[in-house]
This record gives structure tokens, sequence and C-alpha cells, in this order.
């Protein structure tokens, strides 16, 4: 979260300066030719095609979703401003692993969902991000969101099976197809100049944010599992906000500092209601294991031996 949190700012930047396409796309393009560095030097078997499938979505997610919208999000709108709409990002995370397992949380974990969603949509209303141009790159960040969150939770699950380093670096390597057409008809369109601000901020996105960052990211959410590692998340829009102010100057209005702590509380009701439920759903043990049960607590018998 300590790399990450540094994205927004990082990519604030580099907008100023670069076309944000190129930004989000010529970044996964150099992060690619590390991804197959790395792949090389391991020796790294290739993945299955259930798992060339999955990884398409963990490409979608966070290699091209996430960095495209917030590159055109922060071509006008500043990154204090985007930490707060990425604040939901850990219950967006969370929900989206919860229905990728099939699980039945309480009701508790929908309220503090709905509750933190709707405290960044009041934020953009009272703020006047629903009005005039604003209104667009806000629309722009909720996709981020959206799209991040997908990327995580596929991403983390996937880990399990390649490990977070290889994740990552698959996902790039299939997304070359993509990126490196729109990076070179952008380098045409619009022949990047910057700079020195500009390229370090480039540089930033393409090494940490885009390649290493995931190495640990992902390795935390296969190991510790998505929802419950996710919490972890609830430092990034803080450190954001952080970093806004001090290498930005950008102000941080108490509106925003009070809009992201009823995030962080709504989320860290997310995850506590979602491990009571996942909790309820095991009694018993069958060598040394937990054995599953139904929501009513009675046994049910299970496909296969745990």
């Amino acid at each position: 979260m300590l790399a990450f949190s540094m994205s927004l700012p990082a990519t604030r930047v580099a907008v100023h300066d670069l076309d944000p396409w190129f930004v989000a796309f010529g970044r996964a393009v150099g992060a690619a030719l590390l991804a197959a560095a790395y792949l090389g030097v391991t020796g790294a078997p290739r993945p299955s095609r259930s798992q060339v499938r999955r990884l398409a979505v963990v490409a979608l997610g966070v290699v091209a979703g996430f960095p495209l919208f917030t590159s055109l999000a922060l071509s006008t709108q500043t990154s204090a401003h985007g930490a707060i709409v990425v604040a939901v990002l850990p219950a967006m995370t969370a929900m989206f692993a919860v229905l990728r397992g099939g699980e039945r949380p309480p009701v508790l974990f929908w309220v503090a969902s709905l509750g933190g969603l709707g405290a960044v949509l009041a934020f953009l209303i009272v703020s006047g991000g629903v009005h005039g141009g604003r209104s667009v790159a806000d629309l722009y960040l909720v996709a981020a969101v959206l799209l991040c969150a997908l990327g995580y939770a596929e991403g983390g699950s996937l880990a399990r099976d390649l490990g977070g380093a290889r994740t990552i670096c698959w996902a790039l390597l299939l997304s070359l197809p993509v990126t490196v057409p729109v990076t070179l008809a952008t380098a045409v369109a619009h022949p990047p100049r910057a700079g020195a601000p500009a390229w370090t901020a480039y540089g930033y996105l393409t090494v940490v944010s885009m390649f290493l960052g995931f190495f640990a990211w992902y390795a935390g959410l296969a190991r510790g599992g998505i929802a419950r590692v996710g919490q972890i998340q609830l430092a990034q829009p803080v450190l954001t906000l952080l970093w806004s102010a001090l290498l930005l100057g950008e102000t941080v209005t108490p509106a925003a500092l009070g809009v992201a702590l009823i995030v962080l509380v709504c989320v860290v009701l997310t995850q506590r209601s979602r491990t009571v439920g996942v909790t309820r759903r095991f009694v018993g043990v069958r060598g040394g294991m937990p054995r599953p049960c139904d929501s009513d607590g009675s046994l049910q018998r299970c496909s296969r031996a745990l």
C-alpha cells in the first residue's frame, strides 16, 4: 500500500505534461519488458488455458482499466479528490471476493458497503463533483475503482496457484497486443515531451505501481485471504492525501478528511462482518480441519473431503 499510495500523485504529475493514454498504456509496456525479463530469468512455466482466461480479467482490471481511467480523471481533477473516491476500493474488493466465492455474508456487510459508497457519492455532490466538467472525471474514478477491485480479487485468487510475481507478469505480457498499439498510436498523435518531474513520475508508475508493487500485493492476498489482507488498503487513501498535500501542495479540506474517516469505518465493518459470516459457515473438526456447514448450523455433505 505504501507503493500504491503514490500512484495517484504520480499520475497527476505525469499527465500534466504527457497524454493520459500514453501514461496509462506506455507504463504497461515498460512494465511488460521487466516482466519478460523476470519470467525468463526464473524460468516460469506457461499458464494453462483456464489461467489465461483469468489473467485476462486481471489485465482488464489493473493493467488497462485502473491506469487508464485514473489517468483520464487526474487530467482535470486533483489526486486528493481522487483519493476520496478510491477510498471505497477495499469494500469493492471484498464485495468481488464475496461474489466470486459464492459466500453469504450477513446484512451488516451490505449495509456497510453501501454506507461507504453513499458517503463518497454525498461528498461528490456537496463538493460539486456532479456538476459541470468534473462529473466526467468522477465517473472515470468510479470506473477505475470497480475495475481495480475486480483485478485485485481475481489476481489475489489466481496468485494462490501462480504466485504474486508471476500473476502480474503474465497479465502484463498478455496485454501487449493491446498496450503496444495504443502506446505507439498515442505517441505518434501526441509526441511525448515532458520535463524531469513528469518523466520521474512516469518511471515510478512503470517500475513500482505497475510492476514491483504487485509482487508483494498479490502474494499477500494469496496467503492471507483477499478480504482480510484487503484491510491494509485502509492506509492508502490517508497516505495519498498526505502525499498530495506534501508533494503537490494540494488542499485537503476538512470535508475530505471527514468522508475518508467515514469510509474507513464502513470498510472496517465490512471486513469484520464478512469474517464473522465466513466463520459461522464452519463448525466441527474432521482430521484437524474445520467442516463446512449450512447457514443454519446443520452439517452438510461435501462433494469432496477436506
